[in-house]
């Protein structure tokens, strides 16, 4: 299967569900969740990519594309996917991962852009010849987020953070601010180093960029998987910053790194969580929208 699957944020809202954790003092009982809305439009196998290992780091050995792209991408197939299947049948043992490059339309996530985006995700399960014949099949074709994930699963999220510009050590790190007699500064580190050694070490809280890195969020619990045909999400006058949700969507409990309109990357758990997958039993969606 597929290893993650791309996603736009939409925004941040509240949900009401029921406490299904058996040893917690409020099992049973309504739970009160920051929920974040993701939109999953259906994404498209556009390629398949092998990788190797040379010199300690994977190197990638071979790709194939689809004979039909869709209308944006510029990848140029080098041969036909079946005879690329064939030509690595016996050197897949040197194929240490196998990955698949996937593609969406930001139209269809309710996002401007008009060049698709496309890049790479896992492949797991089986080994290297099944991953390599499962994505062999699936070049060309759509996958929905709901044949990857399950409602009640958890799921690691990756995306860019909100951009801050550049910030002082108090807001950037929380260092503690001097007292109104210092000399010079009050926002600033009383010392960065000491005489000697004379430098100043990868530790001391100093000024720069803030926000704007990549981040990745582990244990987020997928609450709803739906459509807006089957169970409209979209509040009276849309979303903030974003607006109406016309394609399948996904709600995560907790918050999701990133602003409105950003993609954002959902794949399973380098952490799993033990235990069987059950459905949330969902009580209230809010139709206030959290900013």
């Amino acid at each position: 299967m597929l290893l993650g699957f791309p996603a736009v944020k939409v925004a941040t809202m509240h949900s009401i569900s029921l406490d299904d954790r058996e040893k917690t003092p409020n099992f049973g009982k309504p739970l009160f969740n920051p929920t974040s809305v993701l939109a999953v439009p259906e994404t498209t196998i556009v390629g398949v990519r092998l990788y190797s290992r040379e010199n300690g780091a994977d190197k990638a050995a071979g790709e194939v594309y689809a004979k039909t792209l869709p209308k944006g991408v510029e990848m140029k197939a080098s041969m036909e996917p079946d005879k690329f299947a064939e030509a690595w049948k016996d050197k897949l043992s040197s194929v240490v991962r196998v990955s698949a490059l996937v593609s969406i339309t930001p139209s269809d996530a309710g996002i401007s852009q008009k060049k698709p985006i496309v890049f790479e995700v896992g492949v797991g399960g089986g080994d290297t010849a099944a991953q390599l014949d499962y994505v062999i099949k699936l070049l060309g074709k759509g996958v929905k987020f709901s044949e990857i994930f399950k409602t009640g699963s958890y799921v690691d999220v990756i995306g860019i953070t909100k951009g801050k510009g550049f910030e002082g050590p108090v807001t950037r790190f929380g260092v503690k601010r001097k007292q109104h007699k210092s000399r010079k500064s009050v926002r600033a580190v009383g010392v960065i180093g000491p005489w000697h050694p004379a430098a100043v070490m990868y530790t001391v809280a100093r000024a720069g960029q803030m926000g704007f890195h990549q981040r990745t969020e582990t244990g987020k619990r997928i609450l709803a998987i739906s459509n807006p045909k089957d169970a409209p999400i979209t509040p009276n006058g849309g979303f903030e910053h974003f607006g109406e949700v016309r394609t399948d969507y996904a709600l995560l409990r907790g918050t999701v790194p990133g602003t409105n309109r950003r993609v954002v990357v959902v794949r399973h758990p380098v952490r799993p969580v033990k235990g069987k997958t059950t459905p949330v039993q969902m009580l209230e969606l809010s139709t206030r929208i959290g900013r």
